[in-house]
């Protein structure tokens, strides 16, 4: 008999990758979309459906023993609604459907935004979940279905949070900064921009998921890079190596929150609570329970990952823009925030 990995979301930005890497180990992959892949494979299989669709779901999963479950409304859709809708009311289908269908495992990949703002870092296994918008909140939620599962039906499940996520076609707000460092336009910082900040690159982070569905009984993992720098060392690498006029300006935190948040409120701009919130403090996993219980071992440093992605975006970005294509692989409209380098250059520095 056929084993088969239901991949939710898998037309989605990672999704697609971990469903790639889930071929390449000859597993057979069943993505559970709304939108086709943008590949196809012997071994891959798509049914149409939407994680709020109960009959659907049922449907997925006949003959699945493994689930990954990346479906998500994210940051950069800025609807509550569906934040709640799909990251709670969704997980809670898949989840109760999964436990009666007797999955072997179920993957939530969830975000480090459960955490919110940190009051230190490193985020450690004892470190509370404490979010600071609803994204977070929404997230966290799913988290906790996954748990009264395992408790109540028995479902073996792991939970994993990812920092935030890079790698070649990665766009979402990330794809704003290429595009003015690619310009030669100045670009920001929060306060002296020192501030620790790690992220995760989607091929380490999909090995990590697959690692994961490997391991009985329940887990949580929290998964980043393990070589990382300040976010003024980050800007500066693609700076560097894209050979760009682009300088680094630093704003004050509080005043360019209120503003973002705004701006935001009022529709102005692609930004969510959660990028106005984390883009000037400190935020990084320890990462050493998956590095000793899954062998985790990433490819790439912050950096690394960083000019992978500018390199992808400057190869690609002819084609970009493609219908029906997740947030994070479609490009983002600028909005108010194209006047921000125009600002900057009138900051000394």
């Amino acid at each position: 008999m056929v084993k088969i990995a239901l991949v939710t979301g898998g037309s989605g930005y990672f999704g697609q990758l971990l469903s790639k890497q889930l071929l390449e180990q000859g597993i057979h992959v069943r993505v559970f979309d709304l939108n086709l892949p943008d590949f196809s494979h012997p071994n891959l299989e798509f049914l149409k459906g939407t994680i709020l669709d109960r009959a659907a779901v049922k449907q997925a999963l006949s003959g699945v023993n493994r689930v990954f479950h990346n479906v998500a409304q994210v940051p950069l859709a800025k609807k509550v609604e569906l934040f709640w809708a799909v990251n709670r009311d969704g997980t809670q289908i898949i989840v109760d459907e999964s436990a009666s269908a007797g999955v072997e495992k179920l993957i939530y990949t969830s975000s480090s935004a459960v955490f919110g703002a940190p009051k230190s870092s490193p985020v450690t296994d004892s470190t509370e979940p404490t979010p600071a918008e609803d994204y977070g909140r929404a997230k966290l939620a799913g988290e906790i279905i996954c748990k009264i599962a395992m408790e109540r039906r028995g479902l073996d499940v792991a939970i994993v949070r990812p920092r935030t996520i890079l790698g070649h076609g990665r766009l979402g707000i990330i794809q704003i900064l290429f595009d003015w460092i690619e310009r030669g336009l100045d670009v920001p910082v929060l306060g002296d921009g020192n501030n620790r900040y790690q992220f995760v690159h989607s091929d380490d982070l999909a090995s990590a998921c697959i690692a994961a569905s490997n391991v009985k009984g329940f887990a949580e993992y929290n998964i980043g890079a393990a070589e990382f720098g300040t976010m003024r060392e980050l800007l500066q690498a693609v700076i560097d190596h894209a050979g760009s006029k682009s300088r680094i300006k630093s704003i004050p935190p509080g005043p360019a929150a209120l503003a973002a948040n705004l701006a935001s409120a009022l529709g102005l701009s692609p930004l969510g609570p959660y990028h106005s919130l984390m883009y000037g403090r400190s935020m990084y996993f320890d990462i050493s329970k998956a590095q000793k219980e899954l062998g985790y071992s990433p490819r790439y440093s912050n950096s690394q990952m960083i000019i992978h992605t500018y390199d992808w975006y400057q190869a690609n970005k002819s084609f970009l823009g493609k219908h029906g294509a997740s947030h994070h692989k479609s490009p983002v409209k600028q909005q108010v925030l194209a006047l921000v380098p125009y600002v900057l250059r009138m900051i000394p520095g």
